[in-house]
């Protein structure tokens, strides 16, 4: 491509994430520019009314549209990401990729059917500074031999008609917001864990699972443990901790992008607190991905990246199932 704009298409433009977030961080950025976007359950809202594209179908056959991003509710990723690869267009789809590892496995079929183009997993928490600094603070010993890493995140939402509570279509809290510790803690590592210990409480109504812990053994004393939650009060922090120190992520997932995170390191010398931002991290992600795009290199953040982490989910619901340890 040429150094003009990447034109995205949006195939899901009322959704929260999109509206809130993701459009108008792509909307702010000069390298990237929104051409096109539909939304099947009700008007395009504003102020993007006037790139009303008509179906999804419309977005994957706009020509202005280099690539597509779609946040969809989680039972439809695979199935659009499929067939905006097939329309010959690059994609950003909002995690997790599908229901289980099997989506995700095609969609990596898929991607090696088209290798011109970038097909990629919207974590966004990857691109902000906090996180780089946490992982580097791991790398440098820091905290000394990680041990555990311990995660809370939770959001109250008992909405029938939210398709957070829909199990037909990927609703409950391990699909939409357990996705993230278990990343976040392969991130740290950069590792798989080798086996799973889930517990999931649902909703009698919705039939999602409206609780889930967990843990997850990585093996050599190291272990990733999370909690969490769509029926409860609204709370989110990390807590990766070493032989020689201890570090705090305060706004681990939801990082507002109109005040700095902070990090907060503990050691023997004492308390020190690392303040990024304010930064947008999902204008840092789009950026990267835009930069994929336009230069024709691989993505950020790689598909096998996406079916490795869906392996554990499907672990952990295993696991839950079946009241025993799962490997991995």
């Amino acid at each position: 491509m040429d150094h003009a704009p990447v034109g995205i298409g949006v195939i899901g433009a009322r959704s929260m994430v999109a509206t809130r977030a993701v459009m108008p961080a792509i909307d702010a950025l000069p390298d990237t520019r929104l051409v096109a976007v539909s939304s099947l359950g009700g008007p395009v809202p504003e102020p993007w009314t006037h790139l009303a594209a008509g179906d999804y179908d419309d977005v994957l056959s706009h020509p202005d549209v280099d690539a597509v991003y779609i946040p969809l509710p989680n039972g439809m990723h695979r199935t659009w990401t499929e067939r905006a690869a097939e329309a010959g267009k690059h994609v950003l789809c909002e995690k997790p990729l599908g229901l289980d590892a099997d989506d995700a496995r095609r969609l990596v079929d898929v991607a090696a059917t088209h290798p011109h183009l970038v097909v990629m997993e919207a974590f966004m928490y990857r691109f902000h500074p906090q996180w780089i600094a946490a992982r580097d603070l791991v790398a440098q010993g820091r905290l000394g031999e990680v041990r555990t890493i311990q995660t809370f995140f939770s959001y109250f939402n008992d909405d029938p008609s939210n398709v957070r509570n829909d199990p037909t279509i990927g609703g409950g809290a391990l699909l939409d917001i357990g996705c993230y510790p278990i990343s976040q803690a392969r991130f740290l590592f950069g590792a798989e864990p080798s086996r799973v210990l889930g517990s999931i409480e649902r909703d009698p109504r919705f039939g999602t699972d409206r609780v889930t812990s967990a843990i997850l053994d990585f093996d050599g004393g190291r272990s990733a443990t999370f909690t969490v939650s769509t029926q409860l009060h609204g709370f989110q922090r990390v807590q990766v901790v070493g032989t020689e120190g201890r570090l705090e992520v305060d706004i681990p997932v939801n990082s507002p992008k109109d005040r700095p995170t902070e990090l907060t390191l503990s050691t023997a010398d004492g308390v020190e607190i690392l303040s990024f931002g304010p930064v947008d991290q999902y204008g840092l992600q789009a950026d990267e991905f835009a930069r994929s795009v336009r230069s024709g290199r691989p993505a950020p953040t790689p598909l096998e990246d996406a079916v490795a982490n869906m392996v554990v989910i499907d672990a952990i619901s295993k696991s839950a199932t079946t009241d025993r340890w799962v490997e991995v």
